[in-house]
């Protein structure tokens, strides 16, 4: 298995919790976070605090971080250009995330705009990236299918694809929004987008029933995933897809199945432990 890359997920965890978590105490768990050697953290997003409350707080956060002995990125999510202009002010973030989704309707649900007006956001974003010093992160959510009864087949997925080739992305993660990959469905999907599109790094952001989680864990590794997302104890999900049901992969069992196969990675046992236990503190009380 080649070197993985990890993404630790802190904002998809704590972006649907209902009450506000402090400041403070999301700048402490994620600064134990980056002492853990994850690859990248998606710690916050520049998106509208209507839609999202809990990370409102994302610029201040930034302020509270502690970037001086980690080697660890930091990703923010954005969903368009104003999000993005305030991204590229602050030199700490590596990576800008832009959810762009192969559902019409959850496109809409989710950014307020058509696939066809998404990817011309797509467009201006990168060009802010290349001007800031920033790459972008493209996810394909909704990239297993949907529930809404909307179009889906390998096709599109290859279709919107190419069209964010065009627009200049290098790394694109197949997302399932709301649970609805399954081992089968990663295994088709996933060996085929990699030989499709070698010239993309291509990443892997599954949700999943706790049941399944290990299934599909097993399966995307095997597929020939190298660029992995996951959140501690498996919290978090996308409030705009309005399902209950299913959670992040956790990342204690990614770490779980690494370490069954004797695969070297660059995690911190210690701080992973220190992170793990603090964790509790922000999502047993909000």
């Amino acid at each position: 298995m080649s070197s993985i890359k990890l993404v630790e997920c802190p904002r998809d965890a704590m972006q649907g919790l209902h009450n506000f978590v402090p400041t403070e105490l999301k700048a402490k768990y994620i600064n134990l976070l980056l002492k853990v050697g994850f690859d990248t953290l998606d710690f916050g997003s520049f998106v509208s605090a209507k839609a999202i409350p809990q990370m409102r707080d994302t610029a201040e956060l930034i302020k509270l971080l502690d970037l001086s002995a980690t080697n660890t990125k930091l990703l923010a999510i954005i969903a368009n250009e104003r999000g993005a202009n305030n991204a590229c002010e602050f030199e700490e973030i590596n990576y800008l995330g832009f959810p762009f989704s192969v559902s019409e309707t959850f496109q809409q649900r989710n950014t307020n705009s058509s696939m066809e007006e998404s990817l011309t956001r797509v467009g201006v974003i990168q060009n802010l990236c290349k001007q800031n010093k920033k790459e972008l992160v493209v996810y394909l959510s909704m990239g297993f299918g949907n529930p809404y009864g909307d179009n889906w087949n390998v096709e599109i997925l290859s279709q919107w694809t190419e069209a964010l080739i065009e627009n200049g992305v290098k790394i694109l993660s197949l997302a399932d929004t709301t649970g609805v990959s399954t081992v089968e469905k990663i295994n088709e999907i996933y060996p085929y987008l990699l030989a499709q599109y070698p010239q993309i790094e291509w990443g892997m952001h599954l949700h999943s029933t706790p049941e399944l989680s290990f299934q599909k864990i097993e399966v995307a590794f095997k597929a020939g995933c190298t660029r992995m997302d996951s959140a501690i104890k498996g919290f978090g999900g996308c409030p705009m897809a309005s399902d209950d049901l299913t959670g992040n992969i956790a990342t204690e069992n990614v770490l779980t199945y690494l370490k069954q196969k004797n695969h070297a990675n660059s995690i911190d046992e210690s701080a992973w432990n220190e992170a793990f236990l603090f964790s509790s503190k922000i999502f047993d009380g909000y």
